[in-house]
Formats: structure tokens, sequence, C-alpha cells
């Protein structure tokens, strides 16, 4: 496995990538880094034009298997019209969304998961890490969900999209946008896996309401609702945040799965975007399959 480390978003501290590649390197894989994957300009891992050029040589360069996005952040939104095709899968997540986007325009699968800092300060028995392996390299991904009081019942299969919701927002009424990825990969009924961190209760309704109006949630074959974290409920909106995502749902029939391990959080597990997934809600909970 040869996996190339850059930097397409905000600045990480060095030890992070160093502290990754000492693990990734201890599986016997060859780990190579972007020129500019260390660097900084202000809040961003380098320049526009630099970390540009680490993304394109990466996705030029055969060598290559996949790629790992150090850490988010904010910056891809700047840059990812001059991307070009995603050919290979990127691996990341929070602002790494805009990556995997652009990756489903060409159905190419990409891993939502783990980056640079968490595989560097966690134990090498970390299951995270564990799983995040697994799915590196091809193994079936199959988690079992505690029941929640949201949850609504049945069963769906189809690719699976999503990721941060702001950046989701953010990306609307662009080539990049959700619609667009289900049109261009004539998607029918996809699943939806959804999370965030740090925003108030009423931008995410009014998020939720942006994918009812531009009738995303309509589309969709099944809903995974993953961590808000540091997103509090307003009592002011007269429901929790939980019951305001589960509103914008009550229209559909399709299954609709709370509290999946996903998103800013320790417990981050990995999922294949731009991949199919079976989901599978019930009294018992939920699960949710990949091969």
């Amino acid at each position: 496995m040869n996996i190339r480390i850059v930097s397409p978003s905000g600045t990480i501290e060095s030890q992070f990538i160093e502290g990754a590649k000492k693990r990734l390197l201890s599986l016997g894989w060859h780990i190579t880094e972007g020129q500019y994957a260390r660097s900084k300009s202000g809040r961003f891992a380098a320049t526009d034009a630099q970390r540009l050029s680490d993304l394109r040589d990466a996705l030029a360069d055969p060598s290559v298997d996949m790629i790992l996005c150090s850490r988010g952040g904010y910056g891809m939104q700047r840059i990812i019209d001059k991307v070009g095709t995603i050919n290979k899968p990127v691996i990341g997540f929070s602002d790494i969304t805009e990556l995997h986007m652009l990756a489903g325009l060409n159905a190419q699968p990409s891993l939502h998961a783990i980056m640079c800092k968490h595989m560097a300060q966690h134990e090498t028995k970390d299951d995270v890490f564990a799983q995040t392996i697994a799915a590196i390299e091809g193994k079936t991904l199959h988690y079992n969900v505690a029941p929640h009081s949201l949850n609504r019942p049945g069963t769906a299969e189809g690719v699976l999209l999503g990721g941060n919701l702001s950046v989701l927002y953010g990306l609307q009424g662009t080539p990049y946008d959700l619609n667009s990825i289900i049109r261009s990969s004539n998607i029918t009924k996809p699943l939806l896996v959804l999370e965030d961190i740090g925003e108030r209760h009423y931008h995410i309704d009014r998020m939720m309401n942006n994918l009812r109006l531009s009738g995303v949630l309509e589309q969709i074959g099944g809903l995974i609702v993953g961590q808000f974290t540091d997103c509090e409920d307003d009592e002011s909106m007269g429901e929790t945040l939980y019951e305001t995502i589960a509103r914008y749902t009550q229209p559909y029939n399709y299954p609709v799965l709370f509290n999946f391990p996903t998103g800013h959080i320790e417990h981050n597990m990995p999922l294949w975007l731009n991949k199919k997934a079976e989901l599978i809600v019930n009294t018992d909970g939920g699960m949710l399959r990949q091969d």
C-alpha cells in the first residue's frame, strides 16, 4: 500500500504527521508526503497554489494508491474547482467532505475517516484505527448502533453520500452539491450521512431546511445522523437538535438512524462514501454494512 499524506485545508503540527507516518509505516506500507504537507500560510497549510499542487501531484502519481489528508479545518472550497478528477480514494472528514463530493462526480469511493492527529495520539490497540486500516484493506464494515427514540424503522440500500453538514451546505448550488452528484452518477435513492461541530441549533435548522427546499431530502432512501459535537440544544427552538433533524424527515418514509459514531469525536468510525451500503433500523437499533 502506497499512501501520500497531503494537507489540502488547515495547517497541522508536524508532530501529528510524524506520528501518523510512524504508525502507518509499522504496517509495512510505503508512506510519502506532499511537498507542502507541513507548511503554513496563516490558518491554511500552505498557499492555495501550493495545496493544490500537492493534491494534483498525488492524483497524477501512478504509484500512489490512496491520499491521506492530514486534517480538515478550512480551505478546500478555495481550490475545489481547480483540483480536477479524483481518481483514487481520499481519506479524511470534516472539510475533506469537499473532496468526497468531488470524488462522487466520478463515482470514486472515498473514505470518511480519521486523519493524522488521531493516528498520532491514540494507542495502537485503538479500535477506530484498526477499523480504519480494515476499511483501507477492503474488509467489510459492519456497525450495530443502539436504539434511539427518534429512529424510524426500515430497510434501505444505496450509495452512501454526505459528510459534514456545514460543508455540504456551503456547496449547495455549485457543481459539487448533492443534487449534482445524484444526477451525474445516476444514483437512485442514496443514503445520506450527516455530522457537524460547533454550529448553533438554528444554523442546523437552516441547513436542514436547505436540504428540504433543494429536494435532497425527498430524493434519498435513508438518513444516518452522526454526531453533532458542541452543537447545543436551544430551548427557544422548542425542540432538541435531534428533534429538529427528525422533523425534516417526517414527510418521507425512509429509515432514519440517529447517534451513529461518526464525526468530530474520538470514536469516529470509518465509512466509505460514494459506495453502496445497507441500512437496517428496527426496535433493536440499527445496522449499517458495507462490503
